[in-house]
């Protein structure tokens, strides 16, 4: 039997799948790493921190399935986009990546705006925000001088690990296009994005296919890993295409609902839908496109509750499953760190809304989950405004999906049925890549029937939809009423 391992580096943790040539999981494991918050508005993560849990996922898969990893036929790795990597010239990391959630570029962004918007539109498909590299480097090359002028050297999370085990310096397509420095018409680097900058494309890494074997695992990171030796490696690509494959969603009008560290909408279309509230990307199947909408907080809302008002998630769900909807008129904004669809603000913040004595904290932490329903809401809103067609049923995907109470929210809240998978990770999506890249699959469409199981269906509570409905009204109305507050000059924390 031989077998493909696919490695995921997500929002707090690095995932690796084994998968064997009968489309059987043989082992996985998982692993978290620090986010970094050093001032309000900034997200960090270490560079090495992702290398060192896939160094630790490595081990213990291998140990756990017992392999020889001789028997290892490829690897391929993804990771969350727009985070990339500043390094000197001999590779050496310059300073933490900013992750994407990160709000410090507000200014670079409006500066954008006020310059190169044209420019940005006809090339990227996207406005400027904070989420992209673009704003991001160009923070960079404002505050912090002195590291930016010995920037030779720039890759995105997964390509960093993955040249720390082989040595490559290449990229796929599809995460350039979440960089801001691509132009979706040509399939390459934009000079012109990169002159502003003031950067040459040649520091960027050469443009491949996310299924090309770039590299092979060098003798020193096999013997750091336990890895072969010569094992191939391919590119790979972005976790959220990832997870649109490993759940299935392979054809157009398919789509899955993801409750992770962020929130996304994605559906499979034959073309891109430019516009303020969708971020486009193509997949992996070559002609689709997976147009999405984005909620910045999601589970993360959810981890951050925890982290800050204790209790575990079952203890927490068990009280906020006694909570009628509506919270008792509690309402909760998740904009931890701004919000993408459909406001695209970064200057917005969570909220309370609606607090009285008799609220006690299973009221705030249904509040939490619906909150994130009516954020999710909001996001198949605007993909409905834009008519881009889809199913009335998602594979829901995420961490968060896996809670059987805020399954049934989002399900009730958005009034669709939700279709949950054994396995549909990132991880699990980057080994069928590799098994589609070396022919142990024939086909991407192959590999999702083999290795696709459906578990379970939630399906939504009519009743509970016309409350929800009610309920967005006010999500909403309240909503119009704190932006106002949170644009103020005078107020903001960006």
């Amino acid at each position: 039997m031989k077998y493909v391992l696919g490695i995921d580096f997500g929002g707090g943790s690095s995932k690796a799948t084994l998968l064997s040539g009968d489309g059987k999981i043989v082992a996985d494991s998982s692993l978290e790493y620090p986010t970094l918050y050093p001032k309000t508005g900034w997200t960090e993560q270490n560079p090495d921190d992702w290398f060192n849990a896939a160094c630790g996922n490595i081990k213990n898969v291998l140990n756990k399935s017992g392999i020889n990893s001789d028997d290892i036929s490829a690897i391929s790795l993804d990771a969350a986009t727009h985070t990339a990597v500043i390094m000197d010239e001999n590779f050496n990391v310059l300073r933490p990546s900013i992750y994407w959630t990160d709000t410090r570029s507000t200014q670079e962004v409006e500066y954008l705006k006020k310059n190169y918007l044209d420019v940005i539109k006809s090339q990227v498909l996207h406005n400027p925000d904070t989420i992209w590299t673009l704003p991001e480097l160009l923070w960079v090359k404002n505050n912090e001088p002195e590291i930016w002028k010995k920037v030779r050297k720039i890759v995105f999370a997964k390509d960093y690990v993955r040249h720390k085990l082989t040595g490559d310096y290449v990229t796929d397509f599809i995460e350039a296009e979440g960089s801001m420095l691509f132009d979706f018409k040509t399939m390459d680097w934009s000079k012109e994005l990169c002159d502003i900058l003031e950067i040459d494309t040649e520091m960027l890494p050469r443009l491949v296919k996310p299924t090309d074997i770039v590299g092979s695992i060098t003798k020193e990171a096999a013997q750091i890993t336990g890895l072969s030796e010569g094992t191939p490696v391919l590119c790979g690509t972005t976790d959220t295409v990832m997870e649109v494959f490993a759940s299935g969603a392979v054809k157009e009008g398919q789509m899955t609902l993801k409750l992770a560290t962020a929130g996304r909408i994605c559906v499979v279309t034959d073309k891109p839908y430019p516009d303020t509230n969708i971020i486009n990307y193509s997949h992996v199947i070559d002609g689709l496109y997976y147009p999405g909408t984005a909620t910045k907080s999601c589970a993360a809302s959810y981890r951050w509750y925890r982290d800050t008002f204790g209790g575990d998630y079952k203890e927490l769900d068990r009280g906020a499953s006694k909570i009628p909807v509506g919270s008792d008129g509690l309402v909760f904004h998740p904009y931890l760190n701004g919000e993408l669809t459909p406001y695209a603000n970064p200057k917005l913040c969570a909220d309370f809304i609606g607090v009285r004595a008799s609220h006690t904290k299973a009221h705030f932490t249904r509040a939490v989950l619906e909150g994130v329903a009516m954020s999710m809401l909001d996001c198949c809103v605007a993909l409905d405004e834009l008519g881009i067609p889809h199913d009335r049923e998602a594979v829901i995907i995420g961490g968060g999906g896996k809670s059987p109470l805020w399954r049934q929210i989002v399900s009730d809240a958005l009034g669709m049925t939700f279709i949950e998978k054994r396995y549909s990770d990132s991880s699990l999506g980057s080994a069928m890549l590799a098994g589609v890249a070396i022919g142990m699959f024939e086909s991407p469409v192959a590999a999702v029937e083999l290795c696709n199981e459906t578990i379970s269906k939630t399906v939504p509570n009519p009743q509970n939809t016309e409350k929800y409905d009610k309920l967005f009204k006010k999500y909403k109305a309240a909503q119009r009423a704190m932006e106002i507050i949170y644009n103020d000059e005078d107020f903001s924390v960006c």
